[in-house]
């Protein structure tokens, strides 16, 4: 089997989650490591046993026989540094949130486009196993026409104004971080809003504490979606159907399982789908497929995908009055 050789951009801690996840991903490993500070970049290489490791990012592009690029910076960053990557010909997947704005996701996106590269968000939880037996589900009709999609993702964060959490600089707030997930699933099975309504608690940097969001659809669905650094909440989400009700298990942003319980049903069917690792490597080995078939984007997760989720982002920071310097 062919070496899959992965680098990583910003190796902080969700960069650590994906470098260990890749044991699990057949022919997968880490090749390089690019930090602003290259003890850093050696330390985390040495970890991993990466035999590359600079001290730049614009370094990396020197760096032979890489096959893609994990940009995991802060969300700020992603718009430059999955930019820096495309330009010179390394194909990224990119954390989530994509980016800043929508404004900053297109031009990645038209870049990707113009150099003929691959470009995937790096949004974990459209490849869990669970997330494919929750669509097949609700597509066959299962639970009936979906009514109504409630999910929410919060815990407690210490306060850090530098802190990537805080820092309007870093694009922080709840919003950006985890609110991105209640929203993700209401557009994976709700698809695009017609309306957006959304309040939220400012920190004492003025990103958001707490995000409520209320969505509408032309279906004649609703959603209701909430997110927050400042609380641990059950990161739940359930669809109700007009046949019955569908609860992701587990944290639904990396589910372990599907509960089904149909009006009129004593006992609920449960659809388990417990995960290997952390979780990371399902899309590292998607971004591996794809690209073995020659693919520019993902089928499961298109760009286009991406660019309306980030319209949908940028649709609640409008309603809760939210903006980052530089925009």
């Amino acid at each position: 089997m062919r070496t899959f050789n992965w680098a990583v951009l910003g190796p902080g801690n969700i960069a650590r989650k994906f470098a260990a996840d890749l044991a699990h991903v057949p022919g997968a490993q880490l090749h390089a490591v690019a930090s602003r500070s290259l003890a850093k970049a050696q330390a985390f290489a040495a970890e991993f046993g990466a035999p590359h490791a600079v001290g730049s990012y614009e370094e990396l592009l020197t760096v032979p026989g890489i096959d893609a690029v994990y940009v995991a910076t802060p969300h700020s960053e992603h718009h430059a540094h999955t930019l820096l990557c495309l330009r010179g010909g390394l194909p990224v997947l990119c954390e989530k949130a994509f980016a800043r704005n929508a404004g900053e996701a297109q031009e990645m996106v038209r870049v990707a486009q113009e150099q003929g590269v691959f470009l995937m968000e790096a949004f974990w939880t459209r490849f869990f196993p669970a997330i494919a037996q929750a669509l097949e589900l609700v597509q066959a009709g299962v639970i009936g026409e979906v009514k109504h999609l409630v999910a929410d993702f919060g815990f407690a964060a210490t306060f850090d104004p530098k802190g990537r959490l805080f820092d309007p600089a870093l694009a922080g707030g709840s919003l950006l971080d985890i609110g991105v997930y209640p929203l993700f699933i209401s557009q994976l099975f709700l698809g695009a809003p017609a309306t957006v309504r959304a309040v939220s608690t400012p920190t004492g940097t003025g990103v958001d504490a707490n995000c409520a969001m209320a969505l509408a659809y032309a279906s004649g669905a609703t959603a209701t979606l909430f997110s927050t650094i400042a609380a641990t909440t059950d990161n739940r989400c359930v669809l109700y159907g007009t046949k019955g009700q569908l609860q992701l298990l587990g944290r639904f942003h990396a589910p372990t399982g599907v509960r089904v319980q149909l009006v009129g049903e004593a006992e609920a069917q449960e659809y388990p789908a417990p995960n290997a690792g952390g979780g990371y490597h399902y899309e590292a080995a998607h971004v591996q497929q794809c690209l073995a078939q020659g693919l520019r984007e993902s089928p499961l997760l298109p760009l286009a995908f991406s660019l309306a989720l980030m319209e949908l982002l940028d649709a609640v920071r409008r309603e809760i009055g939210l903006r980052y310097p530089g925009e």
